[in-house]
């Protein structure tokens, strides 16, 4: 991995864990989605005719298509992360959700994209399902303060979209080279129109949304494009099995926030947990690939 496609990881952890911080706080549904989504296309719009200004960008029915695909899963992405966030602590939902993800993503690369990760990517692999048990409060005897069973499914299904969402946008940026602030903000746009008919029959819900977290809906929609464009921009030059692990440093990050600023208990095991799944994806990206 090249330092350049590194910083921008790292820069991307650290905004990803942030907006993941104020969607906690929110607590939204479908409704809060659908506004930050739609605050996200009037923020990023300057960006785009930018952008189409200096480098055109022909449109066809594969592209439509490929975003189309793009928006439905991050639509699905939001939706079952926001669940996991009524239903569970940030410290235990997010780690579990990032952390299965790039592991599932890896194995999709593997059996679709055809790149031949390394022998430490299977010790990586090991250490990434120890954390996993360990959140998921199987590993420890504090269950009272552990995980729920609820929070436990939702961040799992969340890594299964994450992976799913992970291996089609590379294919977009890499293989059929849309650029990577366009394909976020068609994504965006597309899950506008998705949510629509779902935000006109919660208008009350998405007035109080405004009314009470507009600066979370605010924050998230300027920052959850941001970490994203700068992981599309590293999906172009860099294979999934590098990427989608490397990027999981916001576990630690996460998890901080979750056990510091929203004052979430059973921070020990957590950290343990969330240690072990982040040297486990450091092994995984150290271990490389071979082709």
């Amino acid at each position: 991995m090249t330092l350049f496609a590194l910083s921008l990881l790292l820069a991307a952890a650290f905004v990803h864990a942030t907006w993941n911080l104020l969607l906690k706080r929110a607590q939204g549904g479908p409704a809060f989605q659908w506004l930050f989504a739609s605050l996200s296309v009037g923020l990023y719009l300057p960006a785009v005719v930018a952008w189409l200004w200096y480098r055109p960008t022909p449109l066809d029915w594969t592209v439509v298509a490929v975003v189309i695909g793009s928006s439905v899963l991050h639509t699905l992405y939001y939706g079952v992360l926001q669940r996991g966030y009524r239903a569970g602590d940030l410290s235990v939902v997010y780690p579990l959700a990032r952390g299965t993800g790039p592991f599932l993503a890896v194995i999709g690369a593997v059996l679709i994209l055809g790149e031949r990760p390394a022998a430490g990517v299977l010790a990586g692999g090991m250490l990434v399902i120890a954390g996993v048990f360990v959140l998921s409060g199987r590993g420890g005897r504090s269950r009272r303060e552990g995980a729920s069973r609820a929070a436990v499914m939702y961040g799992l299904a969340t890594g299964v979209v994450i992976a799913s969402y992970t291996l089609w946008d590379k294919n977009a940026v890499s293989g059929i080279g849309i650029a990577p602030l366009l394909l976020d903000w068609g994504t965006n746009c597309g899950r506008v129109v998705l949510l629509a008919p779902v935000a006109l029959r919660r208008r009350r819900e998405l007035r109080r949304h405004w009314l009470e977290h507009r600066w979370e809906a605010l924050g998230v929609a300027l920052l959850n494009p941001l970490a994203y464009i700068l992981v599309l921009t590293a999906l172009r030059v860099t294979p999934v099995s590098h990427i989608a692990p490397a990027r999981e440093i916001s576990i630690l990050i996460g998890s901080l926030m979750g056990i510091r600023l929203l004052g979430e208990g059973n921070a020990r095991a957590r950290l343990l947990g969330a240690a072990s799944m982040t040297l486990g994806l450091i092994l995984i990206v150290t271990g490389g690939s071979a082709t």
